[in-house]
């Protein structure tokens, strides 16, 4: 996606329908992305949940959203796939219908995420763009250029 965060005033249905029609135009195989800034929206308004698909070490020892849910997409140091995330992800949500925007490091990991659920059934799954700590820079840095945290919005650290 190459498309930036809004910076205008905009209804919340109109970011999800954004994000669909770049979904769409790119062929991405889920409902789209969203940027940090417009996921933190679509939470604060009821409209969405956020289910972090991090392992939990990184959620303890990096931080996390006090208000996401948690499901791993892959677990341990070599990053195994769970190969129950759907079914795990299912018996969170209370309604697979609902918006669920996916959060990892990066936002690769939440999009592979995001792909599975689709492809089982659950229509309204999002990948939050930049994930967490955003991308490597050019010092092999993360949080420098883009993610949740760099949005300074709200994490916390156990």
């Amino acid at each position: 996606m190459t498309a930036s965060p809004s910076n205008q005033t905009v209804t919340d249905h109109s970011l999800l329908a954004a994000a669909r029609q770049r979904a769409k135009d790119a062929g991405l195989p889920f409902a789209g992305s969203v940027f940090p800034i417009d996921a933190w929206a679509l939470l604060q308004q009821g409209l969405a949940v956020i289910v972090d698909v991090r392992t939990n070490e990184e959620r303890k020892f990096v931080g996390h959203l006090p208000e996401s849910l948690h499901v791993a997409w892959a677990t341990g140091t070599a990053l195994t796939r769970n190969p129950r995330f759907v079914k795990e992800l299912e018996g969170k949500l209370k309604d697979n219908q609902a918006v669920v925007l996916l959060l990892c490091r990066s936002g690769k990991r939440s999009a592979l995420a995001a792909e599975a659920a689709s492809k089982a059934g659950l229509p309204n799954v999002f990948n939050i763009e930049q994930g967490f700590e955003g991308d490597l820079d050019e010092a092999q840095q993360r949080g420098h250029s883009g993610g949740w945290r760099f949005h300074k919005l709200p994490w916390v650290q156990d």
